[in-house]
């Protein structure tokens, strides 16, 4: 059982074989790239421009259609994260005699890539999987417009920029995306298997739990940004350090919106919460009073 496991994660010729390129990989052209996500962005202003032209106010039912999705998502991130652990495994195990000579350990691996490293072979096979999968995710922006959700800027600015930032990995075999993927497709696992948890209507958490593992999710992502930039000080170069500026930048931007709209949502549960209190203490003062004079006139 396990041997079929790790033959279909990491073994199959497929796999092993892959090779990212403009000829026998789909999606892998910039043009391709700079037309899907403009693309992507005019569907969904345009969908909620006619959505807010024509007044619609209640949501459009979608049934079990986000429910499907979230479970289908769930279970893509966590193959995407078994296969991706089983093949970096396997590249560890058939690269370590490589590795002696320059002195270079698994975790280091993890973070830096050695100069010269092309895309090809299983673990970049995982990654052109988890950029395909972006694609998918990009659904729940139409499930946010179609039920009549607030669509934000920042939500179109995240998705756009991580299909970018996972092109980015692949044309520039760029170094720390194994641990991102790990890290990432996790926490899918586990946010989309919430939602599914709450579409199908079981009770969901008491806090926001999703924003909080995105939280979890961007500081990991941080501390990571340190290490392969210490690595690549340290260790003499990193590979796709360019794209990796890049990406840090992106992250950056990323992590300032998202930190702006998380303020916003705990000083918005801290304003309800006040004003409960508030009002609380108010009806207790009302029935103080109504008491006090009950009792003088009754005197």
């Amino acid at each position: 059982m396990t041997q079929s496991i790790e033959y279909w994660l990491s073994e199959h010729p497929t796999i092993v074989n892959f090779r990212w390129s403009t000829t026998q990989s789909w999606g892998s052209t910039w043009s391709f790239l700079f037309t899907a996500i403009p693309a992507y962005i005019a569907v969904a202003t345009t969908l909620h421009l006619i959505l807010t032209v024509f007044r619609r106010r209640r949501p459009v039912p979608l049934g079990i259609i986000p429910a499907v999705h979230s479970l289908g998502m769930a279970l893509i991130s966590a193959v995407i994260f078994a296969g991706i652990l089983v093949s970096a495994a396997a590249e560890i195990r058939d690269t370590r005699w490589l590795w002696r000579r320059t002195k270079t350990t698994p975790f280091q691996w993890f973070l830096c890539f050695p100069l010269g490293t092309r895309p090809s072979g299983r673990v970049f096979f995982w990654s052109y999987v988890f950029y395909l999968s972006r694609f998918l995710h990009l659904f729940r922006t139409f499930f946010t417009v179609l039920g009549r959700r607030r669509l934000t800027f920042f939500h179109l600015f995240n998705q756009s920029i991580l299909i970018f930032m996972s092109f980015l990995w692949l044309e520039f075999s760029q170094s720390f995306q194994v641990l991102a993927i790990l890290s990432t497709t996790l926490l899918y696992s586990v946010v989309y298997g919430y939602r599914f948890w709450t579409a199908i209507g079981l009770p969901g958490a008491c806090f926001p739990f999703v924003v909080n593992c995105q939280v979890v999710l961007l500081g990991c992502n941080l501390v990571c940004h340190v290490g392969v930039l210490s690595l690549h000080i340290l260790k003499g170069g990193c590979n796709g350090m360019g794209a990796w500026v890049c990406n840090s930048v992106l992250n950056g931007a990323i992590l300032l919106l998202f930190l702006k709209f998380y303020v916003k949502i705990v000083w918005a549960r801290i304003w309800v919460l006040v004003r409960s209190q508030t009002l609380s203490m108010s009806a207790r003062l009302s029935s103080l009073r109504k008491n006090v004079v009950n009792l003088l006139v009754s005197l």
